[in-house]
């Protein structure tokens, strides 16, 4: 990525559309495919609780059935444009169960004038894979973890390709109805659902532990109800067992489901919040997983790419860089040069500063890449404007802990230091993150000049937390700019407790 850019591969224009009717919400995203990129321009999610519906008969009951063909109608007329070929509409676990599904199914496929097709729990869980694995990026093997309404599916894969994959018939909205259907969100009712989820979780879990996953990704609600509770309680970090006990115990206080109020919990996610949890704790102990990063990606990213399987050559990263870059007027060519020089310098530190699973070298180019989009709308803040767009910005193939990290990469690639944007994060994070701070820094004074003048063989060691760079002789004093330049960042890293020496 800091060597290159995408070439323009597709020239026209083409929509594409995928529709997911699952047994909690039903989703549709809609998606312009244009000069290699891939841009979600709608998505609509609309709350059907479906699995809610089926009776003690496995029918569904008439009010379902009405909720869902409302939704639907409401998806037809987005769909008009969509060509044929380029739509895909699905149905999940509880259209696999209902016994009277087809009565569903056939004025569903009237109203949208497209078959529905109802997939099996194997082939939910392949395309899940396919949709976390085209927009996030896998390091070695992952483990990828998707909790509906009604159903659980587990995939280890690498790359595109699933190696192993499972589906479960335990979700949020069936676990809600069996186990907290008093309203109590008492103590008994969470370990009663964990316990049962554990049940389930064993009758599979010979067929995953063997595997070596470096990654755990979650691509359901859930998760990502969790990250913005962590988040709005000042906690930027992975999503570990300790922290789904302590939102346990959040639950708990509160004592009654209508009365659930915890900082960061959405009112749309209330609901199935407690029994979401109480499978993620069981996946976890069951599991031994330590820790999970939500996707960016899931089922019906999965479809979108299944029907442009030409694109899985093509680096999602480097296409999602390239749309921003675009979009935000980014000098492309300084980015490059910046990226580079940050990675020359990357190349010579130690590989165990960084911590398991971090990215580093991702996230360097990723911040090196983007550091001046703020830069078309204020120069003297731009840092903190880019900050702040990095914010509220998709980056196609990073998770969100990964946006995160460029974004406050970005916040400090200029003047004064801020360590307080890296307070929420886990210790290893920060230390990590601190470094990346500084090898950006460099980087962009090293460029300055803004031209395409090459530089020279810099020798970087790090020991101790001093940054140690060595010049060739005569090249500092031939190139006073940059000198000056880098004798105040060594003042601007002092000043938070860096060392930076330059010879």
């Amino acid at each position: 990525m800091a060597r290159d850019l995408p070439n323009s591969k597709y020239q026209q224009e083409q929509l594409y559309a995928a529709i997911d009717l699952g047994s909690n919400s039903f989703h549709m995203v809609i998606v312009k495919v244009f000069a290699g990129s891939v841009q979600i321009i709608g998505k609509v999610k609309q709350k059907i609780r479906l699995a809610a519906g089926l009776d003690d008969d496995s029918n569904l009951d008439q009010a379902s059935l009405e909720r869902g063909w409302e939704c639907l109608r409401a998806f037809a007329e987005r769909i008009e444009d969509i060509p044929p070929e380029n739509l895909k509409v699905v149905a999940t676990a509880t259209l696999r169960l209902a016994n009277n599904a087809e009565e569903f199914l056939r004025e569903g496929e009237a109203i949208l004038k497209h078959p529905i097709e109802v997939i099996s729990g194997e082939e939910e869980a392949r395309q899940i894979y396919l949709g976390v694995a085209y927009t996030s990026a896998n390091i070695g093997q992952t483990l990828v973890i998707d909790i509906g309404g009604a159903s659980t599916e587990l995939v280890v894969g690498e790359g595109f390709e699933p190696l192993q994959l499972a589906s479960l018939n335990m979700g949020c909205v069936t676990f809600l109805e069996r186990y907290f259907s008093d309203g109590f969100l008492s103590a008994d009712n969470f370990q009663q659902a964990i316990n049962a989820a554990k049940q389930q979780i064993q009758t599979v879990a010979e067929m995953f532990i063997p595997y070596d996953w470096q990654q755990c990704m979650g691509a359901s609600g859930t998760p990502q109800a969790i990250v913005e509770i962590l988040v709005t309680q000042g906690i930027n970090d992975s999503i570990r067992l300790a922290y789904l006990h302590d939102l346990m115990q959040q639950c708990i206080a509160c004592y009654e489901h209508q009365k659930l109020d915890i900082p960061g919990l959405e009112e749309s996610r209330k609901q199935p919040f407690p029994s979401g949890l109480a499978i993620l704790i069981a996946l976890f102990e069951a599991l031994d997983i330590e820790d999970m990063q939500i996707s960016g990606g899931a089922l019906r990213e999965g479809l979108i790419y299944g029907m442009l399987e030409d694109m899985r050559e093509d680096n999602l990263r480097q296409h999602g860089i390239f749309q921003v870059a675009q979009h935000f007027h980014i000098d492309t060519a300084q980015a490059v040069r910046v990226a580079a020089a940050a990675d020359d310098l990357f190349e010579q530190l130690p590989t165990t500063l960084w911590g398991d699973n971090f990215d580093a070298e991702g996230i360097l180019l990723g911040a090196a890449m983007l550091h001046e989009i703020g830069l078309h709308i204020d120069y003297k803040n731009s840092h903190q404007h880019g900050a702040y767009i990095l914010k509220h910005l998709e980056l196609q193939g990073y998770t969100r802990l990964q946006r995160d990290c460029i974004r406050d990469l970005v916040n400090n690639f200029r003047q004064n230091i801020e360590l307080n944007v890296l307070k929420g994060y886990q210790t290893y994070l920060k230390m990590n993150l601190a470094i990346l701070t500084r090898v950006l820094r460099i980087a962009v004074i090293l460029c300055i000049r803004r031209n395409a003048q090459p530089l020279p063989h810099i020798v970087v060691e790090f020991e101790s937390d001093i940054l140690k760079l060595t010049f060739p002789d005569g090249w500092l004093k031939a190139h006073p700019l940059i000198d000056a330049e880098l004798a105040n960042e060594k003042w601007q890293q002092y000043r938070v407790g860096w060392m930076l020496e330059v010879i």
